[in-house]
């Protein structure tokens, strides 16, 4: 559906030089090809691990809408620098065919946006993809406003002002998409999950003395991982401390979970047992402790 009625504004945009349907054509242009990635990656996204690629290809989903949030940022800033240059020298539209084609593409974008509605909470990937069905949902509401707009008043300014409006609210879509999937890829610790809380919540666990070496990161959207160190007092309570820290963290959405257990004598000094200081809302520091040579 994007696709044809991409074809159909582009022309429809050239012959009544309408600039909202020109750079809304070309933003289903960028729509096509984020769907296409889109559909691409989550098909591959299903092929399984192997023992090259253990999480699988699950990161093919972030790397989409890495490129998708690039893409949108790239087609706003076309369209605002375009816009400009008409506010500067207004041009001639032709109102009435600008009015028909805006409004059927009001609908295309519609039942498109009520296609993906559903899927798009759950995945960077089909968010990606619905913000851009969305963006051209938006610029189908400016430019039929601007073609009333002009068709009764004979502001033809409206056309470029409604563009840059739109422009900037793809701008803030396209940022919020570019942020999380750079942050999954730098596997910063998700917005949802403290690590100050994490921390807590194992050494609450019964013979847990003391956590380092912790981390939390995101694989791909409604994945995430975990990693860290707990120190017991003995052998006799790993077991116990294994099965208090999985119970302990089941409640915060972490789905894989490795926990490396060590008993007091294991660790050099008070190395092991100097309590994590997390760097997060409190805006403390973290300590390193590869930073001591300690490793395991």
């Amino acid at each position: 559906m994007t696709a044809v009625f991409m074809v159909v504004e582009a022309v429809a945009g050239w012959i009544s030089g309408a600039l909202a349907l020109v750079a809304d054509a070309g933003h289903m242009l960028t729509d096509v090809g984020a769907l296409g990635l889109s559909l691409f990656t989550a098909l591959l996204a299903r092929r399984p691990a192997d023992r090259r690629r253990t999480f699988g290809y699950l990161r093919w989903e972030i790397l989409a809408a890495l490129v998708n949030g690039a893409a949108l940022f790239g087609l706003a800033t076309w369209v605002v620098v375009e816009a400009v240059g008409r506010i500067a020298e207004p041009q001639p539209i032709e109102t009435g065919l600008f009015m028909a084609v805006a409004a059927i593409g009001l609908v295309v974008n519609l039942v498109s946006l009520w296609v993906l509605h559903g899927a798009h909470t759950g995945s960077l990937n089909a968010r990606g993809a619905y913000l851009h069905v969305l963006g051209d949902a938006l610029g189908s509401v400016g430019a039929l406003g601007a073609a009333v707009l002009i068709r009764f008043t004979g502001w033809t300014v409206a056309d470029p002002i409604v563009s840059i409006l739109l422009s900037l609210l793809i701008l803030v879509g396209a940022w919020r998409l570019l942020k999380e999937s750079t942050d999954v890829l730098l596997e910063a610790v998700p917005a949802h999950i403290s690590l100050g809380e994490v921390e807590g919540r194992m050494l609450a666990v019964a013979g847990v003395r003391a956590v380092h070496d912790l981390h939390v990161w995101t694989v791909t959207s409604g994945v995430v991982a975990m990693s860290g160190h707990a120190v017991v007092p003995e052998l006799t309570s790993h077991p116990a401390a294994l099965a208090g820290i999985k119970k302990a963290l089941s409640g915060l959405g972490i789905g894989h979970a490795t926990v490396q257990l060590e008993v007091e004598d294991e660790c050099a000094g008070v190395d092991c047992l100097e309590p994590l200081v997390v760097l997060g809302d409190s805006g403390s520091h973290h300590h390193d402790h590869h930073s001591h040579g300690h490793r395991h």
